[in-house]
């Protein structure tokens, strides 16, 4: 059975008259990369810092390891990583200096865990080089070995990709499937970049203005945006047919409302068409058809999806 690593129920935040988050049902199993995508502004943030106990819930439950609350929840916290927004760190010490620090503060037995850190987040040969001057990816990184030192069997970061170029997108990318591959470190990660997402996610969870839209794989998203031919026809069943038995298509779906998506002869949609007319099927609409994950997201929030 996979293990529930965070599971929340009805979980909610509200602000006076403003609701952050409204009764989210959110589940993330062992070993998942979980892309939380949403608008600047949907309750990503809040929602995390009501994981991490920096925000207290106005209602609904909570559960991480399996534990909901009392001690227990504090102890399941301390085998989380936290990364919300841009660290703070002193801007005239080093990376290894800053980390020491928040090291004897936290109270992290053993000073080589400061280089082990900063090894893989391959920072472990900035020296005598201080925050102040460091890169944007260079930061990130840095913050990222923060939430390593203890190390967490679930990580939680918000946004942390935002501001950094691409190659400095790309080196944080292949950290976090780094981790998650060779030490099996669960990652929820929020972004609003959701092509950067795609390149990382497992599964998603889609919110907006607080509620949570869905929760679906990458598989499954994957095959929901899978690239077609979208037929709406009078008679679906003998649309059926006529693929199979004219041209010898067996990779299609037929969906509710007479409406086919045909996953072959994607080349060449007039065959298709040709293929139904003279197979006595009224054709009502045929277009190709296919979504990356900003298209669907953008359909669920009554957007266009873009074919």
């Amino acid at each position: 059975m996979t293990e529930q690593v965070l599971t929340t129920q009805a979980l909610t935040k509200r602000y006076g008259a403003h609701t952050a988050v409204d009764r989210v049902d959110l589940t993330v199993n062992r070993g998942e990369i979980y892309g939380l995508v949403g608008r600047n502004g949907a309750g990503k943030t809040t929602l995390i810092r009501m994981v991490t106990g920096q925000t207290l819930p106005t209602g609904g439950t909570l559960t991480l390891f399996g534990a909901s609350g009392g001690k227990e929840l504090s102890a399941a916290r301390a085998r989380t990583g936290v990364m919300v927004e841009t660290p703070s760190f002193y801007p005239y010490l080093t990376a290894r200096q800053n980390l020491e620090y928040y090291r004897i503060q936290r109270g992290i037995p053993g000073k080589s865990v400061v280089d082990q850190v900063l090894s893989e987040v391959d920072l472990a040969d900035t020296g005598k080089k201080t925050f102040k001057n460091f890169s944007l990816g260079m930061k990130q990184r840095l913050g990222l070995a923060l939430a390593l030192m203890a190390r967490p069997d679930f990580l939680l970061l918000d946004e942390p990709i935002n501001g950094l170029d691409p190659e400095g997108i790309v080196e944080f990318r292949n950290l976090l499937l780094r981790l998650n591959q060779e030490r099996q470190t669960t990652i929820l990660i929020s972004s609003h970049i959701l092509s950067e997402l795609a390149n990382l996610a497992t599964c998603y969870g889609f919110i907006d203005n607080g509620v949570m839209l869905e929760q679906i794989s990458a598989r499954a998203l994957e095959e929901k945006c899978r690239a077609c031919i979208e037929a709406r026809v009078d008679d679906a069943s003998r649309a059926a047919l006529v693929l199979e038995k004219a041209m010898g298509i067996r990779d299609y779906e037929v969906l509710p409302g007479n409406v086919l998506r045909i996953y072959a002869c994607l080349d060449a949609p007039q065959r298709v068409t040709q293929a139904l007319v003279e197979g006595g099927v009224a054709i009502r609409g045929i277009e190709s058809r296919g979504a990356n994950l900003e298209d669907y997201f953008l359909s669920m929030i009554g957007g266009v999806r873009h074919a």
